[in-house]
């Protein structure tokens, strides 16, 4: 859902791979015709390197066009997870992938102690206000960035007859939220995770 694109850098870094190891293995092979068997051991060396080199840049890369096409999806996901633990079935299903184990864990452990009460929730997500990346934090290939969210919702807490007991299923409420996002860049997988919740 979210996407961290890499999709030019992919195509130019890739051609420049081609190019560098085309000229390397004519160097040392010389020109030759025909399937001669398997990769020699200079390949397997040039092409680790090309990778290793690949990765490196990657790491780095989180500029300003990256963090905003960040913040979009990060909006979808802040909704898709509000939505999901806030509505009438007291079960986590569209904002599975979007959790660590951890943070789903935690999710649904709350969520089985209000089924448990005879308690569920009704919500309309109303919209996001605002999100701001307050930090964003390489640690070796994982990287981390941290999402202040203000939104507005209509939601409330009722039992098993149907009665409120929180929340006012009337009234817009804003709500506050910091939420930590991270991602493995060296993946192929483009998805984030929620990894941590702050407020």
């Amino acid at each position: 859902m979210m996407n961290y694109s890499f999709e030019y850098i992919d195509v130019i870094f890739l051609a420049m791979i081609a190019g560098f190891i085309f000229l390397r293995l004519r160097a040392i092979l010389g020109k030759r015709t025909g399937f001669e068997g398997k990769a020699t051991p200079q390949f397997d060396k040039i092409l680790k390197e090309a990778v290793a080199k690949k990765a490196s840049i990657v790491k780095e890369k989180f500029d300003e066009n990256d963090q905003k096409d960040f913040l979009k999806g990060a909006k979808i996901a802040y909704e898709t997870i509000i939505t999901d633990f806030s509505d009438n079935d007291n079960k986590l299903t569209t904002s599975k992938p979007l959790l660590s184990k951890e943070i789903y864990t935690q999710f649904n452990k709350a969520l089985k102690e209000r089924s448990a009460r005879g308690h569920y929730a009704e919500i309309t997500f109303i919209g996001v206000n605002s999100a701001v990346i307050k930090e964003h934090k390489k640690i070796d290939k994982i990287l981390n960035v941290t999402v202040e969210f203000i939104a507005e919702v209509i939601t409330c807490i009722k039992d098993k007859d149907k009665k409120t007991i929180s929340g006012d299923p009337e009234k817009i409420k804003k709500i506050y939220d910091t939420w930590v996002f991270s991602r493995d860049i060296t993946s192929a997988n483009p998805n984030w995770q929620l990894v941590n919740t702050l407020t």
